[in-house]
């Protein structure tokens, strides 16, 4: 891969990436408090974000970083530029949707556990 003014790709991926993940966490839900005892809310809600804590997004991570490896390193082959360069944006790229999707997920453990609790979650 080319690089710019002395920074490879790869470093300027890693870099977005970096960037990227401190911005990623999702989101919790929007609830309608009209009416709710705002004591129990915060109960319930961290009762349902311990919930969400058992999603385990470091084997997802895992596994999207070596598919991403895999197939970076392949598309390197194909066009004949540097294959572990290309191994690296890959397994960097795979990792990091495999963390955007786990952390969307447990978003949405926490929104059916406030749900389920009678809570009305407009997200």
């Amino acid at each position: 891969m080319d690089s710019y003014n002395g920074v490879s790709a790869t470093a300027a991926v890693l870099l977005s990436v970096l960037v990227l993940a401190g911005c990623s966490s999702a989101p919790g839900p929007i609830v309608d408090t009209k009416g709710v005892n705002m004591t129990r809310y915060h109960e319930d809600l961290s009762d349902c974000e311990g919930y969400a804590e058992q999603v385990r997004i470091e084997s997802g991570v895992a596994k999207g970083a070596a598919a991403g490896g895999a197939v970076g390193a392949a598309t390197g082959a194909v066009v004949g530029e540097n294959v572990g360069e290309y191994a690296g944006v890959g397994a960097i790229a795979g990792a990091a949707k495999s963390a955007q999707i786990g952390d969307r997920e447990k978003s949405q453990v926490v929104k059916r556990c406030m749900r389920g609790r009678g809570y009305k979650v407009l997200n």
